[in-house]
């Protein structure tokens, strides 16, 4: 049916697409901050206020690390793609920040995969999907080590009661699933949009060892600049607590926050009930924690959002010749 519309026809629905898209993410941002049952809005506003946070030299450094959070994970994108075809640093902004915004409806950020894939052609799609997936695994990777080892201390820190027997439980559970399934992928040619998992691994092993590790390292860089950031809003906030006991707190929050799969636009939710859970064993209060995790929020997602939009609204498909 597609193929029997004509051209202005086609454009008609692009454009719709491309608007609904924009107005849905602007709609479930202005949704998420207006009604949160954990932080009204008004209680939220007079909290800055009266934290002087709306301060110039507050201001201009958060937005700074935002931007070089984004740089980083803009810098990331762009070597990953160099392992299929080159790619600016310009298309990657694009690319990055339109597929944020397409992205942010969709559970555990699904959306952003067909997102950067449609901006190749059809010969590259299925790679730059593979791509993004491995982009999120370097990322999660960093979560996982720096948590792992968050979690130790704070455990070790707090003293935390854990009952042994259901805690190796869960682990024997998730092992002999981690075994069947690997089993099962072995007994059959499962395949992923097409490529079997021996072309999987073929893929990766042939991309560049130092595009691999350079992405690696670019994941660990923004891992550190949001954690710090977090810390960061917590000293605007006058909360009194050391670097490493925040880090302890900060790296077990995204951890745990990481394993739960949810809807992205309600990602701030299960970390705001994470965060008060942890940080009220180091006493610091309910509010100012929920409104931590709320700029965070803001900073590194809405923000960028709002510049995705942008791209998203003068996205156009690849013309035929283009690699781009």
């Amino acid at each position: 049916m597609i193929r029997t519309l004509s051209y202005k026809t086609k454009q008609f629905f692009v454009v719709l697409i491309k608007l609904c898209i924009v107005v849905g993410a602007f709609y479930f941002m202005y949704h998420k901050l207006t009604n949160n049952y954990e932080l009204e809005l008004s209680e939220f506003v007079v909290f800055l206020h009266k934290n002087d946070f709306f301060s110039i030299e507050n201001g201009l450094f958060l937005i700074f690390l935002t931007i070089i959070n984004w740089f980083f994970e803009i810098v990331k994108w762009r070597y990953l793609v160099s392992s299929v075809t080159s790619i600016s640093f310009k298309n990657a902004s694009e690319q990055s920040l339109g597929a944020l915004t397409a992205s942010l409806l969709t559970p555990n950020r699904i959306g952003e995969y067909g997102a950067k894939a449609i901006y190749y052609q059809k010969p590259f799609r299925t790679k730059i999907m593979l791509l993004n997936l491995i982009g999120n695994m370097l990322q999660m990777s960093a979560t996982i080590i720096f948590g792992v080892i968050g979690l130790l201390f704070f455990v070790n820190q707090y003293s935390l009661e854990l009952d042994v027997v259901k805690l190796s439980f869960f682990f024997l559970i998730v092992i002999l699933i981690f075994a069947l399934l690997f089993y099962a992928l072995r007994k059959i040619r499962f395949k992923i949009k097409g490529f079997s998992l021996k072309k999987i691994r073929e893929f990766v092993r042939a991309m560049s060892s130092d595009v691999k590790i350079k992405a690696f390292i670019f994941s660990v860089i923004r891992y550190m600049i949001f954690s710090f950031q977090f810390y960061f809003l917590l000293q605007i906030f006058d909360v009194n607590i050391t670097y490493v006991s925040a880090m302890m707190v900060i790296t077990t929050m995204y951890l745990l926050s990481s394993v739960i799969p949810s809807i992205f636009i309600f990602d701030v939710v299960i970390k705001g009930s994470v965060a008060v859970y942890l940080f009220s064993m180091l006493g610091v209060n309910d509010l100012t924690v929920l409104c931590v995790v709320t700029l965070m929020w803001v900073l590194n997602f809405v923000i960028p959002s709002v510049f995705g939009s942008y791209y998203v609204l003068n996205f156009n498909l690849p013309k035929v010749e283009d690699t781009l």
